[in-house]
């Protein structure tokens, strides 16, 4: 079954870099934002949190029932396994959304590079220079690398198909209901999505800044760069986890992140993440490639991981 396990893992992923899964923008994941806005919007917090709680609950025992399902029958788990690494995995749209915005900001064509940044950053564009959002689309693509590649493959490998169900929910909540739930009444919705969030992603993080370092010179970068950044930096900014890859990002790309940063709400002063120069459309452009062969070693490691998690469990 580990065997299973790791082919399907692999399989998703290739399913992904031919054609994009449906993660960043998969009906389901429409409904079901919109099904929990439309709970919240009601003043009934112990429901509102109930319904959550079991919408998050519905896609793990899902998982567990197609794991159970594929436990008699390898080529059963390989394709439960293969579909729903595709479906969860962000990559390949990412990457094609980080280019897309590389080549307007090289076209000097600001109109088309802030009508494309809202699909990858909650950055308002509107407040943004051509400077700042290569900054913003470098910091969306650094932080997608952990949740939309490295979080869900470590996720899979380590727990199957349940494991990456669960992680896509929690993922989902934080992302798509969190900017709705931060503030007013059910504010505590929102900081519970945003938890479980830094929860799943506390290790993911982590592993996605290292093989940044790793990675960093097949794209031109600098692992002693990634290193010396991400180990001085990572706790400055606000989120536990986005700060680990955005810094090892920073140090690998040697420019800096962060600073000023206008959202629908207001304007936030971020702290500055690494030492270098300030960002450019090539440096979007290298971010995507980084970003893309930190995925690929991360797909070979999850497998690895896999295989070796299922040969523990046979002895």
């Amino acid at each position: 079954m580990s065997a299973a396990r790791a082919a399907g893992l692999l399989l998703g992923v290739a399913a992904d870099s031919i054609h994009a899964g449906p993660r960043r923008r998969h009906p389901a994941r429409g409904r079901l934002a919109g099904s929990v806005e439309r709970v919240v919007a009601r003043d009934r917090p112990v429901v509102n949190g109930l319904r959550v709680g079991v919408a998050a609950g519905g896609m793990l025992l899902a998982g567990v029932a197609a794991e159970r399902l594929g436990r008699r029958n390898p080529l059963l788990q390989l394709a439960c396994t293969a579909a729903a690494t595709w479906a969860v995995l962000g990559g390949a749209a990412v990457a094609a959304e980080g280019a897309a915005m590389a080549r307007a900001l090289d076209a000097g064509d600001l109109a088309q590079a802030r009508d494309r940044l809202p699909r990858l950053s909650r950055c308002d564009p509107e407040q943004l220079d051509q400077a700042g959002l290569a900054r913003a689309a470098v910091e969306s693509v650094a932080e997608s690398t952990a949740d939309a590649m490295v979080g869900p493959l470590l996720w899979g490998a380590i727990a199957g198909v349940p494991g990456l169900l669960a992680y896509w929910t929690v993922n989902t909540l934080e992302s798509s209901v969190l900017p709705h739930l931060l503030y007013g009444r059910h504010s505590w919705l929102g900081w519970t999505a945003a938890r479980l969030d830094d929860v799943a992603n506390l290790v993911p993080s982590r592993v996605a800044a290292a093989l940044t370092t790793v990675c960093a010179p097949v794209v031109g970068g600098s692992a002693p760069g990634a290193w010396q950044v991400w180990r001085r930096d990572r706790t400055l900014h606000s989120s536990p986890n986005a700060g680990q890859v955005e810094a090892a990002f920073a140090g690998a790309l040697e420019i800096r992140l962060g600073g000023r940063a206008g959202y629908p709400r207001g304007v936030a002063n971020r702290p500055v993440l690494g030492h270098g120069r300030t960002p450019d459309a090539g440096d979007v452009t290298r971010g995507v490639e980084l970003s893309r062969v930190v995925g690929a070693v991360a797909a070979a490691a999850s497998a690895v991981l896999a295989a070796g998690v299922g040969a523990r469990r046979r002895r």
